[in-house]
């Protein structure tokens, strides 16, 4: 129950907060609208309040627009390796085999995106069409991509994962949309000259970062979130 002295701006301030939250999703087709420099260092400085152990602060961000965004995706796709071939050699994002309750929920967004698209189960190029989209950021005009030391241990990993979130709900208060995209990080090779990424850091994930094309249908889709009972044990 909530505080009888609980003051009405409070009431909205968690209100804006939540909605920031809840609204926050992965948008695959952005508008070409451009994003104002000083914009982007406002979410950056923002988010770079996340926690972290002993002030570490143990984030890198390449921020890139443009020709060098550009250079990326020629980088990518311009390869010869396919998404599905390339190895995870600097970390592994999923277990070798999906069990569940991960491997309904993994299949069942999978499904549910490739339907809104109208791609049917069989059509693997399209699948694969769809995939690519990743390396232009979703035609986004913002692509960022995140590193980290590898000589860090996982509690820095864990610091990581709360900037990225803190990125992805100040846009949301700014009306700006991302998309989180690990898919970039097997592709450390074919990046890491075209932004002089040192060997020293670990290519954990990409980001796209605009308007959002509320036209397109992919951006219909939306995921679910399991119920407070499948995954919270409440004791007293």
């Amino acid at each position: 129950m909530l505080a009888p002295d609980l003051r009405t701006d409070e009431f909205d301030e968690a209100a804006v907060v939540d909605e920031a939250i809840v609204s926050r999703r992965s948008v695959r087709a952005f508008l070409p609208d451009p994003i104002d420099d000083a914009v982007i260092r406002d979410i950056l400085e923002v988010s770079a309040r996340a926690p972290s152990g002993t002030n570490m602060q143990p984030w890198r961000v390449y921020v890139t627009t443009g020709e060098t965004k550009q250079r990326i995706s020629d980088a990518v796709l311009n390869s010869g390796i396919r998404a599905e071939k390339i190895a995870w050699d600097e970390y592994k994002y999923y277990p070798d085999q999906f069990f569940e309750p991960y491997l309904t929920r993994r299949r069942t967004v999978g499904f549910g995106l490739y339907s809104a698209l109208g791609i049917g189960r069989r059509e693997v190029e399209r699948m694969r069409e769809q995939h690519d989209r990743n390396f232009v950021f979703f035609d986004a005009p913002v692509g960022m991509i995140f590193t980290i030391d590898r000589r860090l241990n996982k509690g820095s990993w864990v610091d990581l994962g709360m900037f990225l979130e803190n990125i992805m709900i100040a846009a949301r208060g700014r009306g700006l949309h991302t998309c989180p995209q690990a898919a970039f990080a097997p592709y450390h090779r074919q990046i890491r000259p075209v932004l002089n990424i040192p060997e020293e850091e670990i290519l954990v994930c990409g980001m796209a970062l605009g308007y959002e094309d509320t036209t397109k249908p992919e951006n219909q889709f939306r995921t679910e979130r399991a119920p407070l009972e499948e995954w919270v044990t409440f004791l007293k």
